[in-house]
């Protein structure tokens, strides 16, 4: 019974499996570059986004949707796809950030959290019916 659900479900469990590590890796990342380095929200936010939007990348491609393109032109139109939705779902999470953190005075690292949750859910609808649906 658990392997049938399992089967059934597995390209969610991976992704939410694969979202909390790359949640993880955006919170810490950009905890070290604004505690530890001293940056300001703004570039920590978009350099912990490049380090965890790399990692998505890799871990949807091969696990997560189980992508068996591996020639040069669906590789680049995975990549370009993929890259160009997290950025609008970066933006999404920069814009959070600002507005949370900058403007209203929020706790930076509970808005992080949140701001991870949103752009998990549309980025996996996303990956799900325009990037790795072949």
């Amino acid at each position: 019974m658990f392997k049938k659900a399992f089967n059934q479900y597995k390209g969610v469990i991976r992704y939410l499996f694969f979202g909390i590590c790359t949640t993880i890796i955006n919170i810490i990342s950009y905890y070290a570059c604004t505690y530890m380095i001293g940056w300001t929200v703004v570039s920590s936010t978009v350099v912990s986004w490049l380090l965890a939007v790399s990692f998505a990348f890799i871990t949807n491609k091969i696990w997560v949707f189980e992508s068996k393109t591996w020639n040069k032109e669906s590789v680049i139109k995975e990549v370009l796809s993929f890259f160009l939705c997290r950025i609008m779902t970066g933006i999404l999470d920069l814009i959070i950030m600002i507005v949370s953190v900058k403007i209203l005075g929020w706790n930076d690292i509970l808005m992080k959290a949140i701001s991870n949750i949103a752009v998990i859910m549309l980025n996996y609808i996303a990956s799900k019916l325009f990037i790795f649906r072949g």
